[in-house]
């Protein structure tokens, strides 16, 4: 009995002793009243704390174009199916698929038949026409010939010249001639083939300039102008450029987008026309920095960014856009011309806190360092 005495003594002993030890805590604080109230709070206990240290670099931007994509593909200028104005019998072909023509070189040659002797016939009666209305006129001037005669004896001048005129033209449309600088893309005509006018001698392509053509999406349409310089890569590392010569007024139906098209030489006939091509036009030059892709962070709101200080040494969140990307590094927009940007430490920081900082002078995206000291 005694032993069970003792054994409850101690347990209340104990219980006295635990409740003895929660009064003597420290109160709970009671909650906020206000925003401010709370502010004030967060930031004496951030001087409490020690700040927290990061590595700074400082960047200067530069000027950078900020360049336009585009996936098109080369596209000949012209090509051409030039025909036979005439009927008749193909005797001569001198070209094959593939030869180079100039301007005035003959593709396809039609048989002369009596096209010669009619152009001599009409020769002789547009002398004989001539003769008649010198005469006519003569005559006229004695008071022997009417008005009425001698304007017949002009209409027969006339006429006579113009059926010399079209023997001429008949006899020269014998010759089937390249209307301008080309390659000779299909043959249509055989020797010894009878053909009818309308008939495809040749198909002739004009290979230059190449254009290279493209879409624009309608937000960057107006950001094309033409006479700006576009580059393109083609097939097995090939690079092209030359002059913006067309941007279209209307969109494609289907796709909302807009026809773009650049002037490229190929003077040497080295481009193929339909081949893929990753066309590039800079639009605007911007100040920008180039970073380590591993400096971006993330807002509370989800925006893309990169931690900076100023100069009470203060974290500050920059919101940045990426102007292009490259093997080492990316180009972004966004910060001061002059930025202190948190290279070791930004997911440690948060916007409005106050750091201790060093300066390392080092290659943002694979550079060694160079020195360290505390920023100022």
């Amino acid at each position: 009995m005694r032993s069970t005495y003792i054994t409850a003594g101690i347990i209340a002993a104990l219980v006295i002793a635990w409740l003895a030890t929660g009064q003597l805590r420290d109160p709970i604080a009671p909650p906020a009243s206000s925003v401010a109230e709370a502010n004030l709070r967060n930031a004496a206990m951030m001087e409490e704390r020690p700040a927290t240290r990061v590595r700074i670099s400082t960047l200067h931007a530069s000027e950078q174009s900020r360049v336009l994509t585009l996936r098109g593909r080369t596209q000949n200028k012209r090509s051409v199916m030039v025909q036979s104005q005439i009927s008749g019998l193909v005797v001569d072909r001198p070209i094959e698929r593939g030869d180079p023509v100039k301007k005035g070189d003959l593709l396809c040659q039609i048989s002369v038949e009596d096209r010669r002797v009619r152009l001599a016939e009409s020769l002789a009666r547009a002398e004989q026409a001539k003769i008649d209305f010198d005469g006519a006129l003569k005559l006229a001037a004695q008071g022997l010939q009417s008005e009425t005669a001698i304007a017949e004896s002009k209409a027969r001048l006339a006429a006579s010249r113009a059926r010399l005129k079209e023997s001429e033209l008949a006899l020269a449309r014998t010759h089937i001639i390249a209307p301008f600088d080309g390659v000779v893309e299909k043959s249509h005509m055989e020797v010894g083939q009878y053909v009818a006018p309308g008939s495809a001698c040749v198909t002739l392509v004009d290979l230059d300039p190449m254009l290279l053509v493209g879409q624009v999406a309608e937000n960057e349409l107006l950001s094309v102008k033409v006479g700006q310089i576009a580059t393109a890569k083609l097939p097995e590392g090939i690079h092209v450029s030359g002059a913006v010569t067309f941007v279209a007024k209307t969109a494609e139906p289907g796709t909302r987008t807009y026809l773009v098209e650049a002037h490229v030489d190929n003077s040497d006939s080295s481009i193929p026309s339909g081949v893929t091509a990753q066309i590039a036009i800079p639009v605007e030059s911007l100040l920008a920095q180039k970073i380590s892709p591993a400096l971006l962070v993330l807002s509370d709101a989800g925006q893309m960014g990169v931690r900076t200080i100023n100069a009470d040494n203060i974290v500050e969140f920059n919101s940045v856009d990426i102007l292009r990307d490259e093997a080492d590094g990316i180009w972004v927009t966004g910060l001061s011309a002059v930025a202190k940007v948190i290279v070791v430490g930004q997911q440690l920081v948060v916007a409005g806190e106050k750091v201790e900082a060093t300066h390392e002078s080092i290659n943002l995206v694979g550079g060694a360092k160079e020195s360290e000291h505390p920023a100022l």
